[in-house]
């Protein structure tokens, strides 16, 4: 019997949208282009990078486009809603598909689908070391999933897809390249301490000593003692350390904006998508 060609068992397939977004990615993204070609369709939506990230990205029969950043969920949510095909695969610029993950993958769609979405866990890797401990040994994403079914909530960060029913977990990772230096993290650190801050602010959340002071030694020993970073050596102890000060960072902000409010100074926060399109899902 002839053994059916990779084209044919693509062909087989419920048909599968990669997503990847993107700013200043010149580094990463031919890379995790390059991982998601088996796809049947890469939309790469970029927040008007200044270097040659979306150069690289059209150099690839692929479509690219572009979209002011209001934080992740709303560019994911923009994103969904401009692929042609239901199931869709989420990335990061930063992330790669292994061989492993993209055959489970199309496993999965070749037959009917036993749920509407899939968490997939991730290797992190920084400084070119996999980081085993520190709170990321159970880092995982909903990546997978039927766009019909799911969708973010209007938060500027940390905002997890809501997905209708079970979500099991795949058995292969992503990679996920996260850090190369110090730079780029204090970069992404203040970041995501400014967008917490302001998603805390419009919330009507406070912060005080427990916040400013308790949270960060909270995160710094649950990830470095009980979640076993001090065993990923130094990487450990910078990660854990890093993560902490973030925290701190956050909620510093945060009491800064309470502060200038009680002052009656204007508060500037990052943009926020107010479109309702965004968030609600397409009927």
């Amino acid at each position: 019997m002839r053994t059916p060609s990779h084209t044919e068992k693509r062909s087989e397939c419920r048909p599968l949208s990669v997503i990847i977004t993107t700013f200043n990615e010149e580094v990463n993204v031919g890379d995790c282009i390059e991982s998601a070609l088996w796809a049947d369709e890469i939309l790469v939506v970029d927040s008007f990078s200044t270097d040659r990230t979306v150069e690289i990205a059209n150099s690839y029969p692929i479509t690219v486009l572009q979209r002011e950043y209001f934080g992740s969920a709303a560019q994911k949510n923009w994103s969904l809603d401009r692929v042609l095909h239901d199931w869709v695969l989420i990335l990061d610029a930063d992330e790669r598909i292994t061989p492993e993950l993209a055959e489970e993958i199309r496993g999965i769609l070749s037959v009917p689908p036993r749920a509407y979405g899939y968490y997939i866990r991730r290797k992190n890797v920084v400084l070119e070391k996999m980081i085993k401990h520190s709170g990321w040994s159970t880092d995982k994403v909903i990546r997978l999933f039927d766009r019909a079914h799911g969708r973010y909530p209007n938060r500027r960060v940390h905002a997890d897809l809501d997905i209708d029913g079970d979500v099991p977990t795949l058995k292969s990772s992503l990679l996920h390249y996260t850090y190369r230096t110090f730079d780029q993290y204090f970069q992404k650190l203040m970041n995501y301490a400014d967008w917490g801050a302001a998603q805390g602010f419009r919330e009507g959340k406070k912060a005080g000593f427990i916040q400013i002071g308790g949270r960060p030694l909270w995160r710094f020993f649950r990830t470095y003692i009980l979640q076993l970073g001090i065993l990923d050596g130094l990487h450990g102890l910078a990660i854990c350390g890093l993560q902490a000060t973030g925290v701190f960072m956050k909620y510093a902000r945060l009491w800064e904006y309470r502060v200038r409010a009680r002052l009656g100074h204007e508060v500037e926060l990052p943009a926020f998508d107010e479109s309702a399109e965004t968030w609600e899902r397409p009927s």
